[in-house]
């Protein structure tokens, strides 16, 4: 993950941005050689950096997580926290999917877990499916008629629901 601090510091030691030290720190190896070379576009290039720095860090920290997701590390999530992104640990959908229906009594909607997980309600609705097909989950539907997965080892008790 890329740090900010570091990054200013590598902007400044690199004469106020004109080397592009940072840049090559960020990954942009292209526009860091054209900052080597020209002087941070004559100092233009250089100012801007200063003032866009954070967002380029943003920007490189998120290209770095989904360069990880698509290596099959994922490992990390963007979160964001109000104010800003932060990049948290990243939970299995399925520890996800069991810390919810715990706090549901055992019972779990496919919106509910997308809204936790932070994923499609169609990918949610596919790792609810793939619990039922292996026998961990059920399909049930409420007295209402809303369609409900429930994990019968979290249920507190019988739940006013009818089998599906």
């Amino acid at each position: 993950m890329y740090n900010l601090p570091l990054a200013y510091l590598l902007w400044f030691f690199s004469g106020f941005g004109a080397l592009g030290f940072h840049r090559f720190y960020l990954g942009k190896f292209g526009t860091g050689l054209l900052w080597m070379f020209t002087g941070g576009l004559g100092m233009i290039g250089s100012v801007y950096d200063f003032l866009t720095l954070p967002r380029q860090v943003r920007e490189a920290n998120k290209r770095f997580l989904r360069q990880g997701a698509a290596n099959g590390g994922e490992t990390f999530r963007m979160v964001h926290d109000g104010s800003d992104w932060i990049v948290r640990d990243k939970e299995s959908v399925e520890r996800i999917t069991l810390r919810l229906a715990k706090r549901n009594r055992g019972i779990l909607t496919s919106s509910e877990l997308a809204l936790e997980a932070g994923i499609s309600i169609d990918e949610a609705k596919k790792n609810l499916d793939a619990l039922v097909d292996r026998g961990f989950a059920e399909l049930r539907v409420r007295k209402s008629g809303t369609l409900v997965y429930t994990l019968p080892e979290l249920m507190d008790e019988d739940s006013p629901l009818e089998d599906f």
